[in-house]
């Protein structure tokens, strides 16, 4: 049973990285926006963030639903360690400041920012929800402070984005110890 379940989540993370809408390599679009970091509200600008490491941006339909719980516990599990390798967590949705206001402290645990994505960031990073257009689907990316997409994953369910983005981290590091 074992093999099975692991069989079939390599199956599904094998089948969808190919989904992601920024290809590795490309240069991620500059974005300013409103966030909310344990319930605090501030300005957040993509440019600014990488001139301190790589950002781990991480898009997900809606917060409080199900899945996008589940990847808010992990990534606030996990932010430490991407802090500690000097890379930034930022989730975005459409949902609005009021509602991540709520969403920062309650899911991400006062852990990384979450910040509300406009529909312009949502179409230049190609991640629009195709059944709900006014909401983003569920993609990861690791972007290296150059503003190059270094690591791109696109999933319906909320494995394996945070062991991606990770690994993904962990080998920029490995090539800039000193960066």
């Amino acid at each position: 049973m074992k093999r099975l379940i692991a069989a079939a989540a390599s199956a599904l993370l094998v089948a969808t990285p190919g989904l992601a809408s920024l290809a590795v390599g490309t240069k991620a679009p500059d974005f300013s926006t409103q966030v909310s970091l344990a319930g605090k509200p501030m300005p957040f600008n993509l440019k600014a963030a990488l001139k301190k490491g790589p950002v781990v941006l991480y898009f997900y339909p809606a917060a409080f639903t199900k899945g996008c719980t589940i990847e808010a516990h992990d990534f606030a599990e996990a932010t430490d360690d991407f802090n500690k390798m000097g890379a930034t967590v930022i989730g975005m949705s459409a949902d609005d400041i009021t509602t991540l206001n709520k969403f920062s402290v309650e899911e991400c645990r006062n852990k990384f920012a979450v910040g509300a994505a406009a529909p312009a960031t949502i179409k230049a990073y190609d991640v629009v929800l195709p059944v709900k257009p006014d909401k983003s689907n569920r993609t990861s990316y690791v972007i290296a402070p150059d503003g190059t997409v270094i690591f791109a994953f696109s999933a319906l369910s909320p494995v394996g984005h945070v062991t991606g983005t990770m690994d993904a981290v962990k080998a920029w590091r490995a090539k800039h110890p000193k960066a």
